[in-house]
């Protein structure tokens, strides 16, 4: 076999892995104008459902107990402690998504190396 003609597969090789590759990406999502607000919206409506729902609750039991305010508070405040931390997991997705589409800036890397001293 000459030069060439490894260069030649080489090169097929290479059509063909980059062909593969391709195909195999997962297809780029499309950034739209209301992604910020959709994302917001989530995050309010986590809260508002789990108060709704924790407050609900509380008051059916009231009802069914007779004993109207204490379930009524308690349930509440759990269904909206339940928001927020339904409400942080949800912008902690969103922030790892973020972290893999954005690629880390160039002068990050110099910065960690001069500020150790």
């Amino acid at each position: 076999m000459t030069k060439r003609d490894e260069m030649e597969q080489l090169k097929a090789l290479g059509d063909r892995i980059a062909k593969v590759k391709a195909s195999h990406e997962p297809p780029k999502a499309a950034q739209d104008h209301h992604s910020m607000a959709q994302i917001g919206w989530r995050m309010v409506i986590e809260l508002v459902s789990g108060l709704g729902i924790g407050a609900a609750i509380g008051y059916g039991l009231d009802v069914l107990f007779g004993t109207l305010p204490i379930f009524l508070v308690l349930l509440t405040l759990l269904g909206f402690a339940a928001g927020i931390k339904t409400m942080l997991r949800s912008a902690r997705e969103f922030e790892i998504g973020t972290d893999k589409a954005t690629p880390p800036k160039a002068g990050a890397e110099q910065g960690d190396k001069t500020s150790g001293g």
